[in-house]
């Protein structure tokens, strides 16, 4: 068998070793010439993985058996469309990609179904809206771009305007979200969904750099609070609805909420894995691999649920950004995970990229780590050794890691 994967970052190291594992040779497509993924796959092309007419070349002419992809919206679109025109097995359909990435559907049905969300306002590409409408701070987001791209907080007036014109700029179809900024912890959740029944199963706290602006995750942790357990029952209700409203069969389901202070609200939600190294946190922290999970239903093959355990009581996912400049290499991760310090690293930019300018959304991360406890102590001081001892270096042998932008992992 052959399968074509599309992006070539570090979480598709895992997808293309599962896919060997099965035996399957993996031809691999990216725009970078030497993304992070490259070594672990059988044939390499350096194309877009939303150049769905290049995707659909290589498909034909390599005569694979499928598509995929794992932690990608956009290259699971491209996925979705090509395996459809082409007649291969794919879990998602071009239909309910559309859906579940358009914004604006997703809040119509939300209001549908009664499912808890921020109050909101969608601004149509042509449309004007007055600032003297909101009470201030208000979210501002394109209704169909992925990640943190375009989503912006606005605290007064001054800057409202602006981040509506930069939104509709950032959308493809020009329409905008608007809707009331609600203060708790962010939570991401992992579940799958299969014949239509959706299982939760690992639930992790989010946490954003210090910036009054954008909303770039620097950590993800597990446990996602000490009291997770009591609301439980009604984030599995939430995800199910989401299932049933959407009309889910088999699919993984990314749900991102929020913990008010009395409530659960949902932010946004999509038929894939967590991005970047999310599929790892989820593995140590509740013993199921999402990466063959994926795979698996890709196959046709139902994912097995039973004896699912984690591996410690609390992991983390430090993910770390940089001053901008010319990447070179890591310093100090492999010994710190000799050591112990670190479970696991990993390494999302090539050699010789170049960290941006301002950090705006999660894809402009350079590298991260793992770490794992089962007491929150032993978790800080691992933290600290951590980050006293590993270096991310540029060219020219200078630490390019934003230290100032991780904050204390825990603070009781």
């Amino acid at each position: 068998m052959k399968a074509m994967v599309l992006a070539g970052g570090f979480p598709q190291i895992a997808l293309l070793q599962e896919l060997k594992s099965h035996g399957i040779t993996t031809i691999l497509l990216d725009w970078n010439k030497e993304p992070v993924a490259k070594k672990y796959a059988d044939i390499y092309y350096q194309e877009s993985t939303t150049d769905l007419e290049a995707i659909e070349r290589i498909a034909i002419e390599e005569k694979v058996d499928f598509i995929l992809t794992v932690c990608s919206e956009s290259a699971i679109k491209s996925v979705a469309k090509v395996s459809q025109k082409l007649n291969l097995p794919c879990y998602v359909t071009e239909d309910m990609i559309n859906k579940v990435t358009d914004k604006a559907y997703m809040k119509k049905v939300f209001a549908q179904w009664g499912i808890p969300n921020a109050k909101h306002m969608i601004l149509q590409k042509e449309e004007e809206v007055s600032a003297d409408e909101f009470e201030f701070p208000v979210i501002v987001k394109p209704t169909d771009c992925y990640g943190s791209s375009g989503v912006r907080k606005v605290m007064d007036s001054e800057l409202f305007y602006e981040a509506i014109k930069d939104a509709k700029a950032m959308s493809k179809s020009g329409v905008v979200l608007i809707e009331e900024f609600l203060d708790g912890v962010e939570l991401s959740i992992d579940a799958f969904v299969v014949d239509g029944k959706a299982r939760v199963l690992c639930v992790t706290r989010s946490d954003k750099i210090a910036d009054d602006d954008r909303f770039v995750i620097y950590r993800g942790s597990y446990p996602a609070m000490d009291d997770i357990d009591s609301v439980m029952n009604e984030i599995e209700d939430i995800v199910q609805k989401i299932a049933s409203a959407f009309e889910m069969t088999t699919t993984p389901l990314l749900v991102q909420m929020i913990r008010t202070k009395n409530k659960l609200g949902v932010l946004e939600f999509s038929t894939r894995t967590g991005g970047s190294a999310k599929y790892m946190l989820a593995k140590k922290s509740c013993g199921f691999d999402l990466v063959k999970g994926a795979v698996d239903i890709t196959l046709g093959i139902k994912p097995n649920f039973d004896g699912i355990k984690g591996e410690n009581k609390y992991v983390t996912n430090e993910y770390l950004y940089c001053r901008p400049g010319v990447f070179d290499r890591l310093d100090g991760f492999e010994e710190m995970k000799k050591q112990g310090v670190i479970s696991e690293y990993y390494q999302f930019k090539w050699r010789n990229a170049e960290a941006a300018e301002s950090i705006t959304k999660s894809g402009d991360r350079m590298a991260g780590f793992t770490i794992q406890a089962d007491t929150k102590e032993e978790m800080n001081r691992k933290h600290k050794t951590a980050l006293k001892n590993i270096r991310i270096l540029d060219i020219n042998g200078d630490d390019m890691l934003r230290r100032d932008l991780i904050g204390e992992l825990y603070t009781e």
